[in-house]
This record gives C-alpha cells, sequence and structure tokens, in this order.
C-alpha cells in the first residue's frame, strides 16, 4: 500500500510539474551523454592504450602509468602549482565577492549601484583569448603598470618573464573577472533577509558595520558554505585555456599545471594512457576534497550539500 500511494504521489506530481521537468531533460542529457557515457574512458588510465588496437584488447598496464607519473620529474611542479594557483584563488578570489556584494548591498544610490554592477559584470563576458590579451598587455614591459611603477620613479619589472608573479596575475585577473558574476548569488542571498531584523536592529542602536557583521553575514553563512565547499572539491583544477594562453617556457616552473601537462602529454606526444592517469589521480584528489569539505561542514556548521 506504502509503494502504491508513493507511486501515484510521483505520478501526480510530474504531471504537476511536467514542464520544470521537461525544462530539465536538456541538462541531464548533457551531463549523461558528455560527463556519464564517458567514464568508462578511463579504463585506458590502466592499459597502455594504443587507437589502433581494439579498446578492450589493449594491454593491461595497472599502475604502471600512475606510478610513471610519480616518479618523474614534473609530478612535484605541477601538482604544487596546481594547488597554490587554487589555493591563491580561495584566499584572496573566494571573499572578493562576498566583500562586492556586501559593499553593493550598502549602496543607496541606485543609478550607481546599477552602475557598479554592469561594469564589474562585463569582465565575465569577455572571451578568455581577449581577457588574457588585455592583462597581458597591462604586464608587459611597455604595459601601464610598468608606466606607473616607473611614474613613481622604479624600474621596470619583467613580469611575463619573472615566475614569482604568475601566481599573483592570474588570481588578480581572475578576481577581476569574475567578481562582478559570482556575487550576484550573494546579492540575492542578501535581498532574501528579512528587512525587519534590520529596522530591530536600528531601533536598537546598532551601527551599519554591527548589523552587517551580525545580521547579513550570518543570514548568508550558509551560502557562503555551500560554495566554499563546492570552490575546495575543486581544488586540484584549473582552467586549461586562461594558464595555457598565458604560460611561456621562461615561466613553466610557475605556469605548468596538471591541465597543461596532459594536453602536453595526451595531444601533442600521443600518450594516452598516461595523459588519463594523470587526469584521473586529480579527479580523485578532488573527489576526496570535496567529500572532506561536505563532511567538516556538515559536522561543524550543520550546512552541507547531502
Amino acid at each position: 500500500m506504502i509503494k502504491t500511494s508513493g507511486s501515484k504521489q510521483l505520478v501526480e506530481t510530474v504531471r504537476k510539474y511536467k514542464y520544470l521537468y521537461l525544462m530539465a531533460v536538456p541538462v541531464l542529457l548533457y551531463y549523461l551523454v558528455f560527463k556519464y557515457i564517458p567514464m568508462y574512458g578511463v579504463i585506458i588510465a590502466f592499459q597502455k592504450y594504443s587507437p589502433t588496437i581494439p579498446f578492450f584488447e589493449n594491454e593491461w598496464r595497472g599502475l604502471h602509468n600512475f606510478i610513471e607519473f610519480f616518479t618523474s620529474v614534473y609530478a612535484g611542479r605541477i601538482i604544487r602549482n596546481t594547488f597554490m594557483l587554487n589555493l591563491y584563488g580561495l584566499v584572496l578570489g573566494f571573499p572578493a565577492p562576498i566583500i562586492l556584494a556586501l559593499m553593493l548591498n550598502e549602496v543607496r544610490g541606485k543609478i550607481f549601484k546599477k552602475t557598479v554592477q554592469t561594469v564589474s559584470y562585463i569582465p565575465h563576458f569577455i572571451s578568455t583569448v581577449v581577457s588574457v590579451g588585455i592583462v597581458l598587455s597591462f604586464v608587459s614591459y611597455d604595459g601601464v603598470i610598468n608606466e606607473i611603477i616607473n611614474w613613481f620613479g622604479g624600474e621596470k619589472i619583467q613580469f611575463m618573464t619573472e615566475p614569482g608573479f604568475f601566481y599573483l596575475i592570474y588570481t588578480i585577473s581572475g578576481i577581476w573577472q569574475n567578481i562582478g558574476w559570482n556575487s550576484i548569488i550573494y546579492l540575492a542571498a542578501i535581498t532574501a533577509i528579512d528587512q525587519n531584523m534590520y529596522e530591530a536592529a536600528y531601533m536598537d542602536g546598532a551601527s551599519r558595520w554591527q548589523q552587517i557583521w551580525r545580521i547579513t553575514l550570518p543570514c548568508i553563512y550558509p551560502t557562503i558554505s555551500i560554495l566554499l565547499i563546492l570552490q575546495i572539491g575543486s581544488m586540484m583544477s584549473v582552467g586549461f585555456e586562461k594558464v595555457f594562453l598565458m604560460q611561456n617556457p621562461s615561466i613553466y616552473e610557475a605556469a605548468d599545471v596538471i591541465s597543461t601537462y596532459v594536453y602536453r602529454k595526451g595531444l601533442l606526444e600521443l600518450n594516452y594512457s598516461y595523459s588519463a592517469a594523470v587526469g584521473f589521480f586529480n579527479s580523485i584528489i578532488n573527489f576526496v576534497l570535496l567529500i572532506g569539505a561536505n563532511y567538516a561542514s556538515r559536522r561543524y556548521s550543520e550546512t552541507s550539500l547531502w
């Protein structure tokens, strides 16, 4: 009886919200076709794969590709660079849209507020190639930044030939490109806060800073927690396009990451099994970080993805 009742309720729910479910079908198909079905290809990470041999007839090598990667001279460098770029993004980039959202929420002039929002959103819609070109022109030897340094009496710096500057340039350019877009979700969360709470706090003599600290931040904390978990879950992932466009041989020491290394090994050197093993290792680390971050958040803050 319970099963029949549950099935009937499910049918009624699907019938009631059928158009919403239809809207979800393309997204589900996308993930099924491009994310889940190709997962069987991870088998080549344990093979000596060759496109000329039937897929399941390739030589089985077990963990040989993984061992070869961990014993290579590049393993430590690319793991360190990938982690450090994400760490810079977490420490500097993650709080940036929160701060922007809090600042915009305090702006009372609607025209100024809309102008700032629009200007901060625009970089997100600029293609990666164009945005990297803008960044490189700014940090070039004759770029704006060096002109400012020279104007204050300093010596010009070759930013893109010094590995020590790459992490910072990559992170700051990422903040510039995404801060406005990422602040939207925080602004939405702030908008949902009951305004009576602010009025009560004002009547009690709370300053604007105290209202932010005691009302705004606690109310948007669940949103911050969820997004933080998701970012920690991708700590070992760095977008290929931007790093690839920004790097050059003189800064490989800091700019060579897992995604660019996989590209070189897999597509340029045609070592498919080795590159698949590196990519699989990267996915496993991200999975472990996601599970750990979700567990810690659920235990200490009662907010989690599941």
